[in-house]
């Protein structure tokens, strides 16, 4: 039987950091409203690097922490609602800039859980036999889908990068993925595209850009994560107490903080990087896999659990062994 291994991570944000009092001085916010409401202090804005130029850096890192050559790898999968051209994907740019053979690479777009459908994807995929080595990104550069005249969004959204490379082995790190989505028709988190035309007329119409309904979606959120968790433990038959850490989507921390009173699992154990980097969508959940590693909160061996929620409406997770 063939099982999916993760060997390595990776993950990057831009040098520029913003901290809240940036914010006070071009909307009406405060460092305050800002902390308590979101958790929220200081957040990475990329000023001269697009999503392709972090998901490289994040595949660099993670390839190296897999000792692996790029030329293995034979399947990539972006999970990004911010690429840098609508064509080609930022999948296929990485392609060429690592140096990869004409392999299989694709994007995904399923908003801040897409790394959670790319790896269940890349798992699936691998599985089949078909496909050896896999490297899986979430990079995002919300910024230019950002209003910084919207205090409601624009204190939020912030640009990184995370990858994860996964082999065909004989260990199943991923014990287990589950992703669901319910289609979001009254608009609650969307961004609106290029209009349809009339009489083959071109108008001139201003750029789009992220609009959310907060209340709505703090309410889907802090439904769907305890949901989530307790969805996976009932597949695996794991309990609360086997799962050495909880690593969530960092959209808010108040989410967080009411799903470990919910589940009544201890806070110190649910994994917060928000206060450093904000929402980063399908960025956040790899580059928080990676920085647990490095700083020695997740150890190889230990079980965790992830979660995901975001436009669309999607929402998933995956119980790991790292």
């Amino acid at each position: 039987m063939n099982h999916t291994s993760i060997i390595g991570t990776g993950s990057y944000v831009p040098a520029n950091i913003v901290s809240n009092a940036t914010f006070e001085k071009i909307v009406d916010t405060s460092d305050e409203w800002i902390r308590t409401r979101t958790g929220i202090e200081n957040r990475h804005i990329s000023i001269n690097e697009n999503t392709s130029d972090l998901a490289y850096e994040a595949s660099v890192r993670a390839l190296d922490d897999a000792r692996l050559s790029a030329e293995r790898i034979d399947l990539i999968i972006c999970a990004t609602v911010t690429p840098d051209y609508f064509i080609p994907g930022v999948s296929q740019i990485l392609q060429r800039r690592l140096g990869c053979d004409a392999i299989t690479a694709f994007d995904i777009n399923a908003a801040c859980t897409g790394f959670i459908y790319a790896l269940e994807i890349a798992d699936k995929m691998l599985g089949s036999g078909d496909y050896e080595n896999a490297l899986v990104i979430g990079a995002e550069t919300l910024s230019k889908f950002t209003d910084f005249s919207d205090r409601n969004t624009c204190v939020l959204f912030a640009d990184a990068a995370g990858a994860m490379v996964l082999t065909r082995g004989e260990k199943q790190s991923i014990k287990k993925i589950v992703t669901h989505a319910w289609g979001d028709l009254e608009g609650f988190l969307r961004m609106e595209t290029y209009p349809l035309k009339q009489d083959f007329l071109t108008v001139e119409d201003k750029r789009p850009f992220i609009r959310m309904n907060g209340r709505e979606i703090f309410k889907f959120a802090t439904r769907v994560l305890p949901e989530t968790i307790r969805e996976l433990l009932a597949l695996t038959g794991y309990d609360l107490h086997d799962l050495d850490l909880i690593i969530a989507h960092q959209a808010n921390k108040r989410i967080i903080d009411h799903a470990a009173k919910v589940l009544a699992f201890p806070p110190g154990k649910m994994y917060v990087n928000i206060d450093r980097y904000g929402n980063t969508s399908a960025a956040s959940v790899p580059l928080a896999i990676d920085e647990a590693k490095r700083e020695g909160r997740l150890a190889k061996g230990e079980l965790f659990a992830t979660v995901a929620f975001g436009a669309g409406l999607t929402w998933g997770g995956a119980i790991i062994e790292l």
